[in-house]
C-alpha cells in the first residue's frame, strides 16, 4: 500500500471493512491507492480516456444536509495539479502540465454545464445528492 496509509486502513480493506475511520482529531483517514491497486482492491477498472460532459463542484460539510446548492464556482488553475502545487509527488518524469498549459482546457471546461453541491460523512444521503447532481448536468 501507499506509504503514508495508516495501518489500520489497510487492515480495514483487508477485513472487507469500508466504513470511514477516523483519527482522534476528528480528520478522516483515507485509503491511499496507487492506480493499479484500484482495482486489486475494489474491483475498479481506471479508464484509459473519458470525455467531461459537465463538471461537480462537492463541498464537504459534515454538519450539513446533502443538497444542491447555487453557490457560483467555476474552474480555475487551482484545480490543477502542477509542480507548484503538488509537493508529495515530485514531476520527476516532467508529466505535469505547467500553468500556462491549462487556458484552453479552462477555456473549454467553463462552457460546460456545471453543479455545485453539499455533501456530508453520510454515504446513503451524500450519494444521493451526488446522482442528482449528476443528473441536473447531463
Amino acid at each position: 500500500m501507499h506509504p503514508t496509509q495508516k495501518q489500520a486502513v489497510t487492515d480495514a480493506l483487508l477485513a472487507g471493512d469500508r466504513t470511514p475511520l477516523w483519527k482522534r482529531s476528528g480528520a478522516e483517514m483515507k485509503p491511499q491507492f496507487f492506480p493499479d491497486q484500484l482495482e486489486i482492491w475494489l474491483g475498479l477498472t481506471p479508464a484509459t480516456e473519458g470525455h467531461a460532459v459537465g463538471i461537480l463542484f462537492p463541498e464537504i460539510a459534515p454538519e450539513a444536509e446533502p443538497a444542491l446548492t447555487t453557490a457560483a464556482r467555476g474552474v480555475t488553475d487551482a484545480d490543477f495539479f502542477s509542480s507548484a502545487t503538488e509537493d508529495r509527488y515530485p514531476d520527476v518524469f516532467g508529466l505535469l502540465p505547467s500553468e500556462t498549459s491549462t487556458e484552453d482546457l479552462v477555456s473549454r471546461l467553463t462552457r460546460l454545464p456545471h453543479q455545485s453541491l453539499t455533501m456530508n460523512h453520510d454515504p446513503e444521503a451524500s450519494t444521493a445528492v451526488l446522482l442528482e447532481a449528476t443528473r441536473s448536468v447531463l
